[in-house]
């Protein structure tokens, strides 16, 4: 996890494209500047860089379904809820699950996990939108390489 360049996942665990399910696994960092502000002497991960973990990890799924023919936009959360503190070091798991698409838009759920319980969940709406250039998709092919996305069986 990197959370200065907002690349929240360090690996895809599962996908399951038939079935419109991902895993993916990371560690919060132990330093980051993001830290120091929240909050001085008592660093917790904010509940805005949980949820970004649970969009990358739906938004992952999102572009796989598609097969990278589109992108997904975050434009929508709804019942966000942070159920306890996140610390440095935690290492965490997200599931992420597609349950409706449509007019260019996708709905999917959400939740985090420490040691099996919930830390995190939301409902969270995609906007499909083009691509903004070749170059802007090939470097998310990279970032998908990067954290074992399946790319290869993926693209169409």
């Amino acid at each position: 996890m990197r959370l200065e360049y907002f690349q929240m996942i360090d690996r895809i665990v599962d996908l399951n494209v038939d079935e419109r399910t991902i895993r993916s696994a990371c560690t919060v960092p132990l330093e980051s500047p993001v830290f120091e502000g929240h909050f001085p002497s008592y660093p917790l991960m904010p509940g805005v860089l949980l949820t970004e973990c649970m969009a990358q990890t739906a938004g992952w799924l999102v572009s796989a379904i598609c097969g990278f023919t589109a992108m997904p936009i975050l434009v929508g959360i709804k019942s966000a809820k942070f159920r306890t503190f996140v610390h440095p070091g935690d290492a965490l798991e997200f599931e992420g699950k597609v349950e409706h698409e449509g007019s260019g838009f996708v709905v999917g759920r959400a939740i985090g996990r420490r040691d099996g319980k919930a830390v995190c969940e939301a409902e969270l709406t995609y906007r499909m939108v083009p691509y903004p250039s070749p170059a802007f998709r090939d470097s998310l092919h990279e970032w998908a390489k990067r954290i074992n996305l399946p790319l290869q069986e993926l693209v169409k």
